[in-house]
């Protein structure tokens, strides 16, 4: 009995996919749920499972090569019975072991030298009488001039290393390529703008200061501002549901979400990923900060499932941690909008304390929303950008650092 190897559903609008290692050869054996062979799909690679134990029997689609979903990749089965082997013939009898060589006679003992005399004792030196008057003692030396210390310097920025891609032509890679291919044709088929506002976040940068060395005793991770804008930009989508859609243009309809899946963009060295935290709005900022956390780890290390990377509802990319003060993102296709967030800054500011107007240094932060403008208006992006903003000023999340509050 044989059992075929299939190209499973890959994620949400994924339709092919290619492979690009075996991990096994024919003839290895396998055992079920062991990885077989890694795929590359336009938004993942993974690896695809044995769907049974046995053995290797067939590969049928090479290295490189690629196939549509449901497609077959190879064929498990028993192993082939081997041929009956003949018997063997009788074992000849070991032969006496040979008699032991006798002792080696001991050697000659070998005479002692005798000791060679001992040397003669020097005679003691005895100087000559002096037949002159003793010479005026010399002049002490002047004192050596005392160096002076330069006046220290502020050392030299590090100048950044050549890269080795200078100067060479290389091939696309698969992400590369399927990066470039979707964001094309996210730009070629929504009419995208964006929208920019600025957001006081001393009050927030202030809360995590408080928070982050507890957060990682009892945690074990780094309070990173990010969770704090995830929490916000998820919190401002119930209450404006018209950026969390999708439009259906075969059925001319819009989809409008019931759930906040937000998708955060992760720079590896592979190429941009996009894993998604799922029901980020009933999630807590200590929540959040765990997806975030495992998401970025597992995209970072290549570990990825389908199931990470499907089913985003909105998209947040922090420009900001690469210290851009902000960016016109593109919207990923079948979506509505996505967050941009710039780099945290101080800067001057007009502070109002009481009747006053003071000048003090805040933290400061861009926030952008670039969004379709078939689904959602410039009046509907403002009004989602400035519930982000209140919610960030506000910073009222401490009850969400607390363990006992996480869903």
């Amino acid at each position: 009995m044989t059992v075929s190897v299939t190209l499973p559903a890959l994620g949400e609008s994924v339709t092919e996919g290619t492979v690009t290692r075996w991990l096994k050869q024919v003839g290895d054996r396998v055992e079920a749920d062991e990885p077989l062979l890694e795929v590359s799909t336009d938004k993942v690679d993974t690896e695809i499972p044995s769907p049974a134990a046995g053995v290797l029997l067939e590969i049928l689609v090479a290295e490189d090569e690629t196939v549509e979903v449901g497609a077959g990749l190879g064929v498990i089965g028993a192993a082939p019975v081997p041929a009956s082997a003949a018997e063997s013939a009788p074992t000849p009898p070991a032969p006496a072991p040979a008699p032991a060589p006798a002792p080696a006679p001991a050697p000659a003992p070998v005479p002692t030298p005798a000791p060679a005399p001992a040397p003669a004792p020097a005679e003691p030196f005895v100087p000559p009488a002096a037949s002159a008057p003793p010479a005026s003692p010399a002049p002490a030396p002047a004192p050596a001039p005392v160096p002076v210390q330069p006046a220290p310097t502020a050392p030299a920025a590090p100048a950044d290393e050549a890269s080795s891609l200078r100067g060479r032509t290389v091939a696309m890679t698969r992400i590369r390529r399927a990066i470039g291919n979707n964001l094309k044709k996210a730009l070629l088929e929504q009419a995208q703008l964006t929208s920019t506002v600025e957001a006081d976040v001393t009050r927030l940068m202030r809360l995590r200061s408080r928070a982050k060395d507890g957060f990682l005793a009892r945690e074990g991770l780094k309070l990173s501002p990010m969770p704090f804008f995830v929490k916000a930009a998820a919190q401002a989508l119930k209450a404006h549901p018209v950026v969390n859609a999708r439009i259906n243009e075969d059925e001319g309809t819009i989809t409008y979400f019931d759930t906040e899946n937000i998708g955060i963009a992760v720079d590896t060295e592979a190429g941009l990923m996009t894993p998604v935290v799922k029901a980020a709005g009933d999630l807590t900022v200590a929540g959040l900060a765990r997806a975030v956390h495992d998401l970025a780890d597992r995209a970072r290390g290549g570990h990825l499932t389908p199931d990470d990377v499907s089913g985003a509802t909105f998209t947040i990319s922090n420009t900001g941690s690469r210290g851009a003060l902000f960016d016109t993102v593109i919207v990923p296709p079948n979506q509505a909008a996505i967050l941009g967030v710039g780099a945290t800054v101080r800067r001057p500011g007009v502070v109002r304390v009481g009747d006053e107007e003071v000048i003090g240094v805040r933290d400061l932060v861009h926030l952008s929303l670039s969004y379709d403008h078939r689904l959602v208006d410039g009046a509907d992006a403002a009004r989602y950008l400035t519930a982000v903003k209140a919610l960030l000023e506000a910073a009222a999340f401490e009850d969400d650092l607390y363990p006992d509050a996480a869903a």
